[in-house]
């Protein structure tokens, strides 16, 4: 008996989810935002199961309670992005398969950013951390345990090293001018007393000058006059260029530091442009991984840029397209680049600036298989394209017709299905539906 499946959402994932349903034989009910009384109609003992693909939890929630009161126990997917209501809906509908575009997606995006397999994939909670690589070749699959290597847990702590101290901007460059121009002049001027002093009354009387307040004595030849009252001018100068930068600073946030954690990493990091879903989930992924990450977003006030600053990720406002916001993530010297904006349009742009201004830098960007996708491609090699709708559709196809895949990996033009039990199926990437 042909399956009948309810499709709730016209977005673009709701349509390729739809076409994916319907290239395995699944007869699809397809409608965008129904009426609770539209869906006692609808609900009938002929459909086996539900689809929900909005953009909004809190509805995507609503409908989900609402099917559940029509019709308990009916096979249900919903697409979640926020966790807080993913965990509630875990809760209250046991019966409820929950993914987010991010965890679909995520697994084959790192690999292909750190390593020649084609999927890495968490297998245990952030407690109890583990991974498994897996790699497809032709009609079979290799499974290994991962873990992290030392080398990586180096590199890392060198790429924070070299980070620290190091200016990303003016006004990091201004706050890091006064700061050592100061401590230059208090040296300096410590070295000049302790010809005359001890050590302990230089340095009092060196800091008395770098503060502005009156000299322990009176220099006792004109070019010690001349120094102090040089030192004490710049003074002036170095405290408010110094001043300004802290203020700025303290002003923006604290997104990226000049000293500790969310400093930006001189070598060996992945840069994430654009702070949505996607790109937050690599960036907690990545930094388990003890991957370094930079994150740039052009809107300060995104959900993202807060969550990652409690990542301790060093987040650059800015835009990714910008060939200077690229150069302040140090492009060129990481492992690669990932353009995860929601925008097919915004990550095409920052894929070609990058590759302009790096050509060697290695590029993932979220794309679907349209046509502007594929004459960009022919024009410039600007990187690896990860279909992140194409991947959810499948996804939510084969949980809906079976069981949730354990992992899906893009391959070439098809996709390749790893179940639970990892055992392959090969589908074609979903096209888009043309109801409504």
């Amino acid at each position: 008996m042909t399956q009948t499946v309810l499709v709730i959402g016209f977005t673009d994932i709701g349509r390729r989810a739809c076409a994916a349903l319907q290239d395995r034989g699944v007869k699809v009910v397809h409608i965008a935002n129904p009426s609770d009384n539209e869906l006692h109609e609808l609900l009938t003992q002929e459909i086996s199961g539900v689809a929900i693909m909005l953009h909004h939890d809190i509805e995507a929630l609503r409908y989900s309670l609402t099917i559940e009161h029509i019709r308990p126990g009916i096979r249900l997917f919903v697409a979640i992005f926020d966790r807080s209501v993913r965990h509630e809906m875990q809760r209250t509908i046991p019966n409820c398969s929950i993914a987010s575009p991010a965890y679909v997606a995520g697994s084959s995006i790192i690999a292909s950013a750190l390593l020649t397999e084609s999927s890495i994939k968490r297998t245990g909670p952030a407690a109890d951390l583990s991974w498994e690589i897996l790699d497809v070749e032709s009609d079979s699959i290799s499974v290994k345990p991962f873990t992290v290597p030392a080398k990586w847990k180096a590199v890392r702590l060198a790429a924070f090293a070299r980070g620290q101290l190091r200016s990303y901007d003016s006004a990091s460059r201004a706050m890091l001018t006064g700061l050592f121009a100061l401590l230059g002049m208090l040296v300096t001027d410590t070295v000049i007393h302790q010809s005359e002093h001890t050590f302990s009354y230089a340095f009092y009387s060196a800091a008395a000058i770098i503060a502005g307040v009156t000299a322990t004595d009176l220099p006792k030849t004109d070019w010690q006059f001349f120094q102090a009252g040089s030192f004490m001018l710049l003074t002036i100068l170095f405290v408010a260029t110094f001043g300004a930068g802290v203020v700025n600073h303290i002003l923006t946030g604290r997104r990226v530091g000049v000293v500790g954690r969310r400093v930006i990493p001189r070598k060996n990091h992945v840069v994430i442009a654009g702070l949505g879903q996607v790109g937050i989930r690599l960036c907690k992924e990545l930094k388990l991984l003890k991957i370094p990450v930079v994150a740039i977003e052009i809107n300060e006030n995104a959900p993202g840029v807060a969550y990652a600053r409690d990542l301790n990720i060093p987040v650059i406002i800015g835009n990714a397209s910008d060939i200077r916001t690229l150069s302040q993530a140090q492009v060129g010297k990481s492992k690669a680049l990932l353009a995860m904006s929601s925008s097919e349009q915004d990550n095409i742009a920052v894929a070609v600036a990058a590759r302009t201004k790096f050509p060697k830098a290695s590029i993932i960007l979220r794309a679907g298989t349209n046509d502007a996708i594929e004459e960009t491609r022919s024009l410039f090699s600007i990187g690896v394209v990860s279909d992140v709708n194409g991947l959810t559709a499948a996804f939510v196809a084969e949980s809906l017709i079976d069981n949730a895949p354990h992992v899906i990996i893009p391959e070439d033009h098809s996709l390749v299905l790893v179940s639970s039990d990892y055992k392959l199926a090969k589908y074609p990437v979903p096209g888009r539906c043309i109801c409504g």
